[in-house]
């Protein structure tokens, strides 16, 4: 198990520093060197090949034990799949409604800015489109809120 993780640690090592020597090169190197195409392509095998043999070899690794899951088990009783699901369910509308006012946001912004730079006295009509957008959010979260009271 600790070569694998060894084996993924020096595989991870190897393209940071390879990624920072093509970062901090200097202007006047524009060809890469003939051994850091094979070098990365073999530092990419390598790591995708350590997370497989972590994941297939030390899968064991990670199970629980017998005695931790039943302490656990008796801890959270209460906790059923089906009250998993419910406190994801929740949640899904907070996350959905933030993507959509973060959506609607950008242009409204963009469009904004450019209004109030020819015209400044529209300062008021923009603002009032940006809440309207970003309102979209808060209903999202006082959905959720209202879900989780009736869980």
């Amino acid at each position: 198990m600790y070569w694998l993780a060894a084996l993924m640690s020096l595989a991870v090592v190897g393209l940071i520093a390879l990624g920072l020597y093509l970062e901090l090169r200097p202007a006047s190197a524009l060809q890469l060197p003939n051994w850091s195409k094979p070098a990365v392509g073999g530092q990419l095998v390598l790591f995708v090949g350590a997370q497989f043999g972590l994941l297939f070899l030390g899968i064991n690794e990670v199970f629980a034990d017998v005695e931790t899951s039943v302490e656990v088990t008796e801890t959270f009783k209460d906790m059923s799949t089906g009250m998993g699901l419910a406190i994801l369910g929740a949640g899904i509308p907070t996350g959905l409604s933030t993507i959509g006012a973060g959506i609607a946001v950008g242009p409204i912004g963009a469009a904004s800015l450019a209004a109030i730079t020819e015209k400044p006295e529209t300062l008021g009509r923009t603002l009032i489109y940006l809440g309207l957008a970003e309102g979209i959010a808060i209903y999202g979260l006082v959905v959720s809120i209202l879900l989780l009271n009736r869980i």
